[in-house]
């Protein structure tokens, strides 16, 4: 991205945008019944600090236009909005970067598309995924599954770490951030926060809550009194 007379340079914007990766990380998931969109705003008005768009049976196109749409929402409520697997169209999107899974395009091959400014995250299940994110230069890592999840059928996934798997995770990808996910609720936000985790992310207990925007809420605000 190219910067005019008095943008901000985009060391300074990527150092922004880690600053403003803590708290509620909020995944808006395609199995949802709510309109994505819907979704977006109501996990931004109970206080979401991330929203992730995780929607796989879109198109290109499809994506790129809920993206932008959900890329202005963020901006107004100071949230960070990032897109799941597809750098191009978090590039197109404005999008404030992009999260990578352990199938998807490298670190290295993302962070060319997206540009130096942008956030690289990638999911991390071990330590040896978690040295090999480090090695690719990603700005932080998802980590987990933390406790049992049912938001991720077919893939092949560990045993849940618990929290003690998440405090030492924590310290071996130091200085990065880690978001956990996997399982957490508001109940569990608390212990999660003080394990270390920079941000605790959730699918199913947002998506499928009967109040999304509460039950963000709800999470966040348990995040935080960790």
């Amino acid at each position: 991205m190219r910067y005019g007379k008095g943008a901000v340079p985009a060391l300074q914007l990527k150092e922004r945008r880690l600053a403003q990766l803590r708290g509620l990380y909020a995944i808006v998931d395609g199995s949802a019944a709510r309109p994505p969109l819907d979704l977006v705003q109501a996990f931004l008005r109970g206080g979401a600090s991330v929203v992730q768009l995780r929607l796989k049976g879109l198109s290109a196109r499809e994506l790129l236009e809920l993206a932008r749409e959900a890329a202005a929402m963020c901006r107004q409520r100071g949230a960070l909005l990032l897109v799941n697997d597809r750098p191009d169209v978090a590039r197109a999107a404005q999008a404030d970067g992009v999260h990578l899974g352990q199938d998807d395009l490298p670190a290295q091959a993302a962070r060319e598309i997206v540009g130096g400014e942008a956030l690289v995250g990638v999911s991390t299940h071990s330590d040896a995924e978690i040295a090999a994110g480090l090695a690719a230069g990603a700005d932080y890592l998802g980590f987990g599954p933390i406790f049992q999840t049912g938001s991720k059928p077919g893939a092949k996934l560990p045993p849940p770490h618990g929290l003690s798997g998440l405090a030492r995770a924590v310290q071996r990808a130091a200085p990065a951030k880690v978001v956990a996910i996997g399982g957490l609720t508001a109940d569990s936000a608390p212990a999660v926060a003080r394990a270390g985790a920079a941000c605790a992310a959730a699918i199913g207990e947002l998506c499928r809550a009967a109040d999304p925007e509460a039950a963000a809420r709800a999470m966040a605000e348990a995040f935080a009194r960790g």
